[in-house]
């Protein structure tokens, strides 16, 4: 007699117990349908309460809208990240001139000119995007990309700098110039954080 196969302990001979699925009409099973619940007292009550709010708060949003005109060009406030990005540059800005401060006070545009120069020469390509660029821009554009001195998100341009200068990485001195010549502090926000935010 040939020798019958087991599945799981049992030969094929005895069959299981266990139902098997029916995937027909009479198996179906559906979700139990709920009927569409009518408003309770409570829901009744708070009705008139959220319109009253809903028309008080349009009508504060509208006098609010009307007192601040707002050009489509130009945000009327500036961004947190810009705001906090400012405070972080007046900060460095007010302490006391260094060594690399008043080194990087006495180079000139024309020194500028011939380290972007040098940057250019070593670059693969021509940079796109940059024809209307001042030399300033493009070195301070330049730093912000350079990841060998840290992040550029969150954090003001000159105390990127400074940062990078304390850990020795060796930021370039034509960076410090062009953010030391720098009036305002506007431009202390890097151009990926002004891309990203």
């Amino acid at each position: 007699m040939p020798a019958t196969r087991r599945r799981g302990g049992k030969t094929a001979a005895t069959r299981s117990t266990q139902p098997t699925l029916s995937f027909g009409v009479k198996s179906r099973v559906t979700k139990p349908s709920t009927a569409p619940s009518t408003p309770s007292e409570k829901t009744k009550s708070l009705e008139p309460l959220a319109t009253d709010i809903l028309e008080k708060a349009t009508e504060t949003d509208l006098s609010e809208a009307e007192k601040t005109p707002v050009s489509a060009t130009e945000p009327s406030k500036p961004h947190v990240a810009e705001l906090a990005v400012r405070q972080q540059a007046r900060q460095e800005i007010k302490q006391p001139l260094s060594a690399e401060d008043k080194r990087a006070i006495k180079i000139t545009k024309k020194e500028l000119q011939q380290y972007w120069n040098q940057l250019e020469s070593k670059s693969r390509g021509p940079r796109v995007h940059q024809d209307g660029l001042s030399v300033d821009e493009k070195i301070l554009r330049h730093f912000d990309l350079s990841s060998q001195f840290g992040p550029c998100i969150g954090i003001a341009r000159l105390k990127r700098w400074r940062r990078a200068q304390s850990l020795d990485l060796n930021p370039p001195m034509e960076v410090l110039s062009v953010l030391l010549a720098q009036e305002d502090t506007k431009g202390q926000r890097a151009y990926m954080d002004e891309l990203l935010s």
